[in-house]
């Protein structure tokens, strides 16, 4: 039996495995349904949710959608989502989204993804094409196209979206576009943006540099190992040196350097950084992208990279130059900086012509530089309004079914996780990438169209 057709331990008869494959290729969309009007199956005013990934981050999102109905959970690894399931003891658990999804269909209203990023394409359009609201993890999208194909199915359904970035509902986020709109340091033509991940060698959080391990490793007991590659190609189970002269292996956290199921520090972090810069310099897609990195191959992300994104004048606002680091790469340390405050491990610079402002990670209470111009400035006048919590946002944009008030949706981490994913391409082509990102292609590099979507084994389409 060849490993793509491995079936029955995902609990599928060949029979049921054929027929989802075959109904995820001719899905209709099922219209929104808000809770109150007929045909909502919550009659208590509550979502009814199933997760998928329910263990790690998965876990905590769970927590934070809590105060709804949790009514199906799925994880392929059921040691690792254990303490999910024995909190939610009532909630059918299921270990292959897709079965989940197909059985549960009428008795779920929204649908939760903590999953590695390889699953999120694939598990958030079948949800979306259902009909069902979508939380999922950062970064949105595995590649470019995905974020593009999802950004169009949350468009085109008109499901409740929300990315996993977390600070995109705190103060910190709205102080940055306070204080940029409100002229605080002026026109901003250059911002910076850092991120300890994937580590250095004093302290590594997971591998990257590093060619596919030989051999294997027995699958550890709980684990579905068939489902956790899910469309990404079959590889053996294995251990690989983990920086700390141990070893680890893929799962749990240790997947995200490599290239067929994560995004490296740029897709962990980034989506946090560079959020105020997104946001509050209303960026779109970058017109060309470089990146400058140790050595790089086909399997794992580079260990570390300083990538230069180049965003066109848009309104009012000039070009602007964002410059990412990672892997302990930071950016020059300003002179204005005051001797003994530090730039920490995660950040954001914004460099204007009258000053400059800085935060910490997730998009952080930003303060100016140096501080004494705090005294001077004071805060921004308070012209945003203010969230009443990430994950209570999108719950609430679901049950009155306004997309727009889940104010991570698609409609803007789509375009965001986009253009950060063409960082990636310029990464892995080592050459500078121009961008056309309406046809989603580079005219100087054409290669690219390699990166820019990805393989899918048969059952996991995102068309």
């Amino acid at each position: 039996m060849k490993h793509s057709d491995k079936t029955k331990s995902a609990g599928w008869s060949r029979r049921e495995f054929v027929g989802a494959a075959a109904a995820l290729a001719t899905f209709t969309y099922v219209p929104k349904r808000v809770l109150g009007q007929a045909g909502a199956s919550s009659a208590n005013n509550k979502l009814n949710i199933a997760g998928i990934g329910v263990g790690g981050r998965g876990a905590s999102d769970i927590n934070g959608v809590s105060s709804e109905n949790i009514v199906a959970l799925c994880d392929v690894d059921l040691k690792r989502a254990s303490g999910t399931f024995r909190k939610h003891p009532d909630a059918k658990v299921y270990r292959d989204f897709r079965m989940m999804l197909e059985k549960e269909c009428k008795n779920i209203d929204a649908v939760v993804i903590g999953a590695p990023d390889h699953i999120h394409g694939p598990a958030a359009i079948m949800a979306m094409k259902m009909g069902k609201h979508v939380y999922c993890e950062k970064p949105m999208a595995h590649t470019v196209y995905e974020a593009r194909r999802m950004t169009e199915v949350a468009k085109e359904t008109g499901v409740v979206t929300q990315m996993g970035n977390q600070g995109h509902a705190g103060e910190g986020l709205r102080l940055y576009w306070e204080f940029i709109n409100d002229g605080a340091i002026g026109d901003v033509r250059e911002v910076h943006v850092w991120s300890d991940r994937a580590g250095t060698a004093e302290r590594p959080w997971w591998p990257q540099g590093i060619d596919r391990p030989k051999g294997s490793a027995p699958v550890p007991d709980g684990l579905d190992w068939d489902l956790w590659l899910g469309p990404a190609r079959w590889r053996p189970y294995a251990k690989f040196p983990n920086g700390r002269g141990g070893e680890v292996s893929y799962v749990p956290f240790n997947w995200r350097g490599w290239w067929d199921f994560g995004c490296g520090a740029l897709g962990d972090m980034a989506v946090h950084n560079a959020d105020p810069a997104f946001f509050a310099l209303d960026l779109d897609a970058p017109t060309a992208v470089e990146a400058e990195t140790t050595s790089v191959n086909d399997e794992t992300l580079p260990v570390s990279n300083i990538i230069r994104f180049d965003f066109p004048a848009k309104g009012k606002r000039p070009a602007v130059k964002m410059t990412w680091y990672d892997g302990g790469k930071l950016p020059p340390r300003p002179a204005e900086l005051e001797e003994g405050r530090r730039m920490g491990g995660n950040g954001i610079l914004f460099i204007g012509d009258k000053g400059m402002l800085m935060g910490g990670s997730h998009a952080g209470v930003p303060r100016l530089v140096p501080e004494t111009h705090m005294k001077d400035y004071g805060k921004p006048p308070k012209t945003l309004a203010r969230s009443p919590g990430h994950h209570r946002e999108w719950i609430d944009a679901c049950k009155a079914g306004k997309p727009e008030d889940a104010k991570s949706g698609f409609w803007y981490a789509g375009p965001f996780t986009e253009a950060l994913l063409v960082g990636n391409l310029a990464v892995r082509l080592q050459k500078r990438v121009e961008w056309d990102a309406k046809t989603m292609r580079s005219p100087n590099c054409p290669e690219a169209d390699n990166y820019i979507t990805k393989f899918y084994r048969a059952g996991y389409s995102i068309t």
